[in-house]
């Protein structure tokens, strides 16, 4: 068995430790510097040759950047004979480019796709993509975890005997419905149509809501325009609470707040697939840690298990279960 080596840009180094310490192996160190010309040069500071190799980066603010340095520490890997070399990608943020919706585009989610590859990717772990087909554009093997049993953990907690998941629109309504099955209640949809990257218009909500208990269900939220237009319908159909969940919690341009402030939203859920500034965080934020599940893949990549199999079972939760 190969021995196995984990590094991390600079995106996210908290939910690298944390899927370390699951794995019970050492971070390794990486250097990034910057040439006078503004060019970036990263190495990686412990041996990879003949080793099964992770690098562990989100694509988060600001993208270009950790998308370079994740391209270099791909090329690094490789120059230095690693064995295998996995990215561990929690949140491919050019995921949203997976369409032409007008002429003359690039469909970047495919292009960031092929240099990943290019630049030496042998597989890729990737969390909660954006929309099915991404999966595709990848010409390595990509594992594809989700975060719902993270999510439906957290709300079993409560009494859900009048409650029904809501998705903010009809391409995110398969998801909803499978967190809904997890959660044993009903499922209902918005009627979304989207103007621009921050102007949508939600007409109508498909399903009971009224006088119930809502959880919306969305993969991501950026400006959190979606779901201020869903939470206005909701208030206008009369439901009793509504509390608001996803898998990448980015909240740009003070998003996190402005759903905070509505009075009906009782608590805003999300993952640690990005990291959350200490500063953005409000009372009603609750962050669930997604290392247990990227640690429990890394292990079965690493030593040729199933990782679908991942999705039969209650989340992992134990610190500090051997790698072998």
């Amino acid at each position: 068995m190969r021995d196995i080596a984990v590094f991390s840009g600079s995106a996210h180094p908290q939910l690298a430790s944390e899927v370390c310490a699951q794995l019970e192996v050492p971070l390794l160190p990486v250097r990034v510097q910057r040439f006078a010309n503004d060019c970036l040069e990263v190495q990686l500071q412990a041996n990879c040759r003949e080793r099964d190799v992770f690098l562990i980066q989100p694509l988060v603010t600001p993208v270009q950047e950790h998308l370079v340095e994740l391209l270099l520490m791909l090329d690094a890997a490789r120059g230095a004979s690693a064995a295998r070399t996995t990215v561990v990608m929690p949140h491919y943020a050019y995921a949203r480019s997976d369409k032409k919706e007008s002429p003359r585009i690039s469909i970047g989610g495919r292009l960031v796709a092929d240099l990943l590859v290019t630049a030496g990717a042998s597989r890729v772990l990737a969390m909660t993509l954006h929309s099915p087909q991404v999966h595709g554009f990848f010409s390595v093997p990509v594992d594809h975890l989700h975060a719902l049993r993270e999510l439906a953990g957290h709300f079993r907690g409560y009494d859900l005997t009048n409650t029904t998941v809501v998705s903010p629109d009809l391409g995110n309504a398969k998801e909803a419905a499978a967190f809904a099955r997890l959660l044993g209640v009903p499922v209902a949809a918005g009627a979304k149509q989207r103007f621009a990257d921050d102007r949508v218009s939600i007409s109508a909500v498909i399903g009971d809501v009224t006088g119930r208990d809502i959880i919306v269900l969305d993969d991501e939220i950026a400006k959190g325009s979606t779901i201020l237009e869903l939470v206005d319908r909701l208030r206008e159909l009369q439901c009793r609470s509504i509390r608001v969940a996803c898998t990448h919690g980015l909240f740009a341009g003070g998003a996190l707040k402005r759903i905070g402030d509505q009075p009906d939203v009782l608590e805003i859920v999300c993952t640690n697939t990005v990291p959350i500034r200490d500063e953005e965080r409000t009372a009603k934020l609750t962050v669930l840690s997604i290392a247990p599940a990227l640690a429990e893949a890394v292990r079965n990549i690493h030593n040729g298990e199933s990782v679908s199999a991942l999705f039969d079972g209650p989340p992992p939760v134990a610190i500090g279960q051997p790698l072998f």
